[in-house]
């Protein structure tokens, strides 16, 4: 009876052990459970507003400009779509007789600029395509100089970003003039042209030498330029000069209207 007695009571001791492992083993489920639940609330938390907004990839300089007021007194439009090409497409409804007015949409008004494809073909080209694929559609003025030029055509907004791909330079002649109402591309030396350029707003453009590839002239809505070099500034990061825009001039299209082809 005593080997019995000794078995039986073995039995309910390994039972109990097998219902108490059991039982840490709902216990660490559990816990788990609770967990990833909690982590999934968190991810949700921080996702859904970028989400709402249609912004979870807009960060850095950029954003800065996009959390400023709108210049105007305008909505803001919605943000730009980061795209990187290797080359751009020629233009296929473009010949040497084509006459090209891109008309430049922004939160402050049109801009119309008369392309000058005789003297820069391959710069020309390259902004059109640009221009239609979209790539410039929500993009900032991140320069605003006082009787000099606004800066626009960088999806970074620092002054450093461009389409993924440089376009040869064509400068012009010695002693050609960067005067009020000329466009043209800039660059940070050569070979290094882009997407990236400028308006000249004021009598300092003259001072340019000829190491930028020109796009074309303002041919109408010379009341927007106005507009946008009267924005206020602030000192610029790393720089002394006042050039920051306090409010946000974006580009909502670019339209390019072709005569002649």
């Amino acid at each position: 009876m005593s080997d019995r007695r000794q078995r039986q009571k073995e039995l309910r001791a390994a039972k109990r052990e097998s219902e108490r492992k059991r039982a840490s083993r709902r216990e660490l489920a559990r816990r788990i459970g609770t967990a990833l639940l909690f982590g999934i609330a968190v991810v949700a938390v921080f996702a859904l507003p970028g989400l709402l907004d249609d912004e979870s990839e807009v960060s850095g300089p950029y954003q800065r400009f996009r959390d400023q007021p709108t210049a105007c007194g305008v909505e803001r439009p919605p943000p730009q779509e980061v795209m990187s090409f290797e080359q751009p497409e020629e233009p296929a409804d473009i010949t040497p007789q084509s006459t090209l007015t891109a008309t430049i949409a922004t939160s402050c008004g049109d801009i119309a600029v008369q392309l000058d494809r005789s003297r820069s073909p391959e710069t020309v080209d390259s902004f059109v395509f640009l221009a239609r694929e979209g790539f410039y559609d929500g993009q900032v003025f991140y320069r605003v100089v006082e009787d000099f030029v606004v800066r626009v055509g960088d999806p970074e907004a620092t002054g450093l970003g461009g389409p993924g791909y440089a376009v040869p330079d064509e400068f012009p002649e010695e002693d050609f003039v960067y005067e009020e109402g000329v466009v043209a591309m800039d660059n940070r030396g050569a070979g290094t042209t882009g997407s990236q350029f400028f308006i000249v707003t004021g009598e300092a453009g003259v001072h340019l030498t000829n190491s930028f590839n020109v796009l074309g002239r303002v041919v109408g809505g010379e009341d927007t330029l106005e507009r946008i070099a009267a924005i206020e500034t602030a000192v610029a990061p790393g720089s002394v000069q006042r050039s920051l825009p306090l409010e946000t001039v974006y580009i909502e299209s670019i339209d390019i209207e072709v005569n002649g082809s």
